[in-house]
This record gives C-alpha cells, sequence and structure tokens, in this order.
C-alpha cells in the first residue's frame, strides 16, 4: 500500500502507466465519480523552451465551478474562467431555468460565430466589450437557430460530439483503495475503441509506449526545437485559430526522460516534433468579430483600419494553409487532431474547400479540446496537450458518498410527506353568473358615483333594470360594509347632484341602513351641500313618499329657500371679509402715520444740528455715481461706466481743440 501511495504522488502519464497498475486496471462506473471530486495534478510534460519551472511545478488545488463542471489549479485560472463566456451563458442558462452545458456543447452552440470566445490568456479588461458582444451574439444566434432550425456544418463530425456524456472514463485498479479512481479523457480513444466497454482496458494497456532515450539530435534553426531520431513515433496534431491568433504544434506520444528523472520514473519531457504561431491584426477592436463578417452582414467598410485587417485575414489564410502543405505528411500520420476552430471564418480557413486541402471535416479522428482553452499560442497547446495525456486522480469515501445520497433521499422523502397534497386542496369555488353580473354592476356604479356622474348613474341603473337599492357585491369588503348602497356611496363622498338625482330619479329609498352602526345614508353625509340635498328631494317627493323621521332627514327645504339661505350666507360672509379688509387697512394706515411721525422728529433734530455746526453735507463722486449705478446688473453698470468715461473723453479733445 506504501508503494501504490508512492505511486499516486507522482504524476501520471497516459502512455506511461506503472505496471502495478496496468496490471488489474478495469472500468469503473461512471455516475460514481462527480467533477467536483477531481483531484488533478500539475502535468509533469513540460517543453524545454516554452515552459518555466514554476509552470511545472505549481500544484493544482482545489478551486472549481460547479456550475460549469470543472476545476481549476490556482484562484487565477479561477477568475479567468468566471470571466469566460461559457460560464456567463451558464448563468443565463440558470437564471432561465435551463441546464448548464460542457465546452463541448458550447462550442457546438457558437460555431457560426467569427471570433473566438474560449477566452483570453491575458486578463486584460481591453477584451471585455469584445466577449460581451460575442456572448450576445451567441445567445441572438440560438434563439435564431431555435426558432427556424436552420444549422450551419459543424465543425466535427457529429458522431464524433455525444453530448451530455462525461468528458472523462473512471478507471480502478486491484492495487488501489477502493476510494482511489483514476480519469482518462474519453477523447484519446476512438469510436470503435469505446463501443464494447469491457475491451477499454485492454485498449489503455496496447497504447503504453516506451520511454525515448536521451540523444544529441540536431536542431531546426527556423523553429528552434529539436527535431527527433524518427518522425514515425505515434503523434498528437493539435491546432487553435482565433482572433487572429493560430497556433500549431504536433507532439510525440512516446514519453522521454527528463534531466530531474528519479529512480520512480518522474520528470517527464514532451518532445516536439514541430511548432508554429502567427498573430494578424483582424478582430476589430472593443466591437468583435471578424472584418469578413462585417462586410457580409453591412457591407464593405472604405476606412485604413478595414483595408488593413482585410490584407491580414487574407495573409493569415495563406500562412496557415501554407504550414499545413508543408506538414501533411505529419499530420497525414498523426493518431488524432485536436483543433479548436470557432467561427465560419476560421472553419474556411483550416477546412476549405481550396486545392491542397489538408485538413477535413468529415476526418474521423478529428477531436475538440473536452476542457477549456485560452488564447492560441504554443504554451497554451502545451498546456492542452499535457492536460490530455495527464491521468486525474480522485479521492472519494464511498460510504460517505452513499451515506449522502441516503441522507438526500431521506430529505426529499420527509419534505414530500410535509408538503400538502395538491390534489387534496379544495379547489375555489366558481362563481354563478348572478355574481360576476353583480361584481360588474358594482364597479360601473361605483366609478360613475366616484366621478359625480349623476345623469350616467341614473341611465345606467335604468338601462340595466337595477334596483337603486342595489347592494354592492361582495358585501364582506370594508368599502361595502360602509356603503353598501349607490346612495349611501354618494353621501359618504359629498355628491349633491347624485344624491338628489338617485332619491328624486331613480327612487331610492333613503331609510335603508348599513352594517356599520345602522347608519342611513344622511348619516353619512359630511357637508352642508350634501345635507340640503336630501331634504330638498324630501320637499319635491312629499311627506307620504318615505319615513322621512325614520332616515334622520330634518324638515323639506325647498329648492328655492336653500338658494336664498346660500344667497344670504354669501353676502354675510362678503360684508364680514370687507369689515375686515377696511379693519386691516385703518391699522395700516395708523401705523405708516407713526412711521411718518418719528422720522420727521429725527429728520428736524438733524437738521438743527446741522446748522448748529454750520456744516452743510455733500456727497461725494463716488457717492453720486453709486446712486446712479444702483439696482442696475453688472452689465448695464459697465455700460454706463463706458459712456461716462466716452463723455469724459469727448470733453477733453474739445478743450484740446479749443486751446489750439
Amino acid at each position: 500500500m506504501a508503494q501504490m501511495d508512492s505511486l499516486l504522488k507522482r504524476p501520471l502519464y497516459v502512455f506511461d502507466l506503472p505496471k502495478e497498475i496496468l496490471s488489474g486496471i478495469r472500468l469503473k462506473n461512471e455516475t460514481a465519480i462527480g467533477h467536483e471530486d477531481i483531484k488533478k495534478e500539475e502535468p509533469d510534460l513540460k517543453h524545454t523552451e516554452a515552459q518555466t519551472a514554476s509552470e511545472n511545478q505549481t500544484p493544482l488545488g482545489s478551486a472549481s465551478c460547479t456550475l460549469c463542471g470543472v476545476s481549476f489549479k490556482d484562484a487565477q485560472e479561477q477568475r479567468r474562467h468566471v470571466k469566460s463566456d461559457l460560464h456567463r451563458y451558464n448563468l443565463k442558462q440558470k437564471i432561465r431555468g435551463l441546464q448548464p452545458v460542457d465546452e463541448t456543447e458550447f462550442d457546438a452552440l457558437v460555431n457560426d460565430l467569427d471570433e473566438s470566445i474560449s477566452g483570453s490568456e491575458s486578463s486584460d479588461s481591453d477584451q471585455d466589450d469584445a466577449n460581451e458582444d460575442t456572448l450576445t451574439a451567441l445567445l441572438k444566434k440560438q434563439a435564431k437557430i431555435a426558432t427556424s432550425g436552420d444549422h450551419e456544418e459543424e465543425v466535427l463530425p457529429k458522431k464524433a460530439r455525444k453530448s451530455g456524456r462525461p468528458p472523462l472514463l473512471w478507471f480502478t485498479a486491484d492495487k488501489l483503495p477502493p476510494n482511489i479512481s483514476l480519469g482518462i479523457y474519453r477523447a484519446i480513444f476512438t469510436g470503435s475503441e469505446l463501443e464494447n466497454g469491457s475491451s477499454v482496458p485492454d485498449i489503455l494497456r496496447q497504447k503504453q509506449l516506451r520511454q525515448t532515450p536521451v540523444s544529441d539530435n540536431t536542431s531546426d534553426s527556423q523553429n528552434g526545437v529539436p527535431l527527433p531520431g524518427s518522425a514515425q513515433d505515434p503523434h498528437y496534431f493539435l491546432c487553435m485559430i482565433g482572433g487572429g491568433h493560430f497556433a500549431a504544434m504536433v507532439v510525440s506520444l512516446s514519453p522521454k526522460p527528463g534531466k530531474h528523472q528519479n529512480h520512480q520514473g518522474g520528470g517527464r519531457e514532451a518532445t516536439v516534433l514541430a511548432h508554429k504561431t502567427f498573430h494578424r491584426y483582424t478582430t476589430r477592436r472593443k466591437q468583435g468579430g471578424a472584418q469578413s463578417a462585417n462586410d457580409s452582414a453591412k457591407g464593405a467598410a472604405h476606412s485604413a483600419g478595414s483595408s488593413l485587417r482585410r490584407y491580414n485575414e487574407a495573409a493569415l489564410t495563406n500562412e496557415i494553409r501554407e504550414l499545413l502543405q508543408e506538414w501533411r505528411s505529419m499530420i497525414d500520420s498523426a493518431q488524432l487532431l485536436f483543433v479548436r476552430a470557432s467561427g465560419s471564418t476560421n472553419r474556411r480557413t483550416l477546412y476549405g474547400p481550396y486545392e491542397g486541402q489538408v485538413l477535413r471535416t468529415n476526418d474521423a479522428r478529428l477531436r475538440s479540446f473536452p476542457f477549456n482553452t485560452r488564447r492560441a499560442t504554443q504554451a497554451e497547446l502545451m498546456r492542452a496537450f499535457v492536460e490530455l495525456t495527464r491521468v486525474k486522480v480522485s479521492e472519494v469515501d464511498e460510504a460517505a458518498l452513499a451515506e449522502r445520497n441516503a441522507k438526500a433521499e431521506r430529505e426529499a422523502a420527509s419534505k414530500q410527506a410535509v408538503r400538502p397534497d395538491k390534489t387534496s386542496t379544495p379547489a375555489p369555488p366558481k362563481i354563478s353568473e348572478e355574481e360576476a353580473a353583480a361584481l360588474l354592476h358594482t364597479s360601473q356604479v361605483q366609478s360613475l358615483i366616484r366621478r359625480s356622474k349623476a345623469p350616467a348613474v341614473v341611465s345606467y341603473i335604468t338601462s340595466n333594470s337595477i334596483s337603486p337599492n342595489f347592494h354592492f357585491h361582495p358585501p364582506d369588503t370594508q368599502q361595502n360594509h360602509h356603503a353598501p348602497t349607490p346612495l349611501h356611496l354618494a353621501a359618504s363622498i359629498h355628491s349633491p347632484s347624485v344624491v338628489l338625482s338617485l332619491l328624486t330619479k331613480a327612487g331610492a329609498d333613503p331609510t335603508i341602513v348599513n352594517n356599520e352602526g345602522k347608519k342611513t345614508a344622511f348619516d353619512l353625509a359630511g357637508d352642508r351641500p350634501t345635507r340640503d340635498a336630501f331634504r330638498v328631494a324630501r320637499h319635491i317627493l312629499g311627506e307620504e313618499k318615505w319615513d322621512w323621521d325614520k332616515a334622520h332627514i330634518p324638515p323639506a327645504l325647498s329648492k328655492e329657500e336653500a338658494e336664498k339661505r346660500d344667497e344670504r350666507d354669501r353676502k354675510e360672509r362678503e360684508q364680514k371679509e370687507e369689515a375686515r379688509r377696511k379693519a386691516e387697512m385703518e391699522k395700516l394706515k395708523l401705523a405708516d402715520a407713526g412711521k411718518e411721525a418719528s422720522s420727521a422728529k429725527k429728520g428736524n433734530q438733524t437738521s438743527a444740528a446741522g446748522k448748529k455746526l454750520g456744516a452743510v453735507v455733500e456727497k461725494t463722486a463716488g457717492e453720486k455715481r453709486e446712486e446712479e449705478t444702483r439696482g442696475l446688473t453688472p452689465e448695464a453698470r459697465m455700460r454706463l461706466e463706458r459712456e461716462r468715461r466716452a463723455r469724459a473723453a469727448e470733453e477733453r479733445i474739445r478743450a484740446m481743440q479749443n486751446r489750439g
């Protein structure tokens, strides 16, 4: 067991597994392992020129994204993932109540976009606006595809992309503890190899390769990488293109001992057969999308930047196709081809059609990267290769997992038991036609009364054959409890015209009382005109019509008497107001007279003092100017000052002429 622990502590390479693991390896149930339980480690394979020692020795942590089902080696990579389009798209999916997608499904959704949306190797903020436009375009394109059903050609064959299946295959071995599982990417196996699950361990044993001894090979002066002794070794072709960045690499699968290899077999290095990167300015800054896509959508632009981008697109296409033609022999002999090309422009660059085409969409070896990738660089290709060929070690406590699942099932069962049965809940009773009509009449009559539309109220009651003593529905509300009839409502809102019309024209009964204190409509009237309307109606209808005393209505009052009384009251109010105004004017006059007398007395005292001193107070020129400009705006003061200076200048000139 101690020997197995030491084996698991060092990095494990898919094509060079220890014999202790290979001897009893077998396929494990995929559903027993969750993405959050994966314990990734930093890859041991490294490129002698592109990888640094810090990248190779940094251990993976436990940071992960449960929404997207991915894990990260450090917090910086997790922050980059949060800013990526995949994570933001899954957030929108969660808000809409839909299931999140993985990297492969996300690539399928954006296959018609012209800008790479795989994130950036840099976390600079100048990419945010372009990424936002790209995500918006993706959502619009997805909605368009959902409505029209018009799917364009996909990069990978449909049989090579099986949505919904986990990207990792999980294995166990006889000598491994029961809580340890080994994960290998499904993408390194062909479809025929995965058809029979029982034969996958045998196929994995057949894929094991021997280490290549270190030798002093010649170097390629153009690429600057050591050339292998034999180009016939099993190898992969990796390629990424997007946003004007292109990177390609051919990596041998045969492990090579590293400089720091120990007795346990660690410290391997990757053998890069060839690599090349290109970069051209083809993407419209702060807007996203290739220039050719913008020309197709809005027409050809005529700016200097658009011309430069068109030229760079054509130059980048030629450079890539020439490179693929030079590498044709290595690409044709590669076991698998891993390509990331998002967007129709990038796919057209790689897959043509064009004369001498190297890559084809119907190639069975073609794969997409089953994880998030960043900007197309040589270092990113090496990271992707290491990620593909690394064995993921997962440590899961089976007993704790089973206990957690059982606990979740118990909680779900208890919630189901506590939750009331929807079928046993009585449905609300349906209202009858009479109740529906009562509700309609209530809303209409109350609306007309509140707007004091007396003729409209009477017309509605008569045309719909409603009783003037109609009780509002439903009667248990606070408003209808206080004012149950139209007459009560009109009296409570102080509408004398509606009260008079209801009593004299509609025939409303004033003796009806409400359920709140047994009050009649007259008891709810709060102002004099409304109460007078009841007395006028008593005079018009006569004493025999209703029991007016029971309705608490005072003696009858004719309309003429009410108008005369109102006129008399109005005149009395006017007389009182006139008297009040006269009294106020007298007070003001007396106050003004007192002020004048006091000011005159003070003036006499000042003049007497001046005569006694024999001095005359004269104002200075500055005081006179200040009095002249008092109350003027600053602009008017400046204008007056300019005029005064001009007159003074004219006087001086005239005086000089007279002297001459």
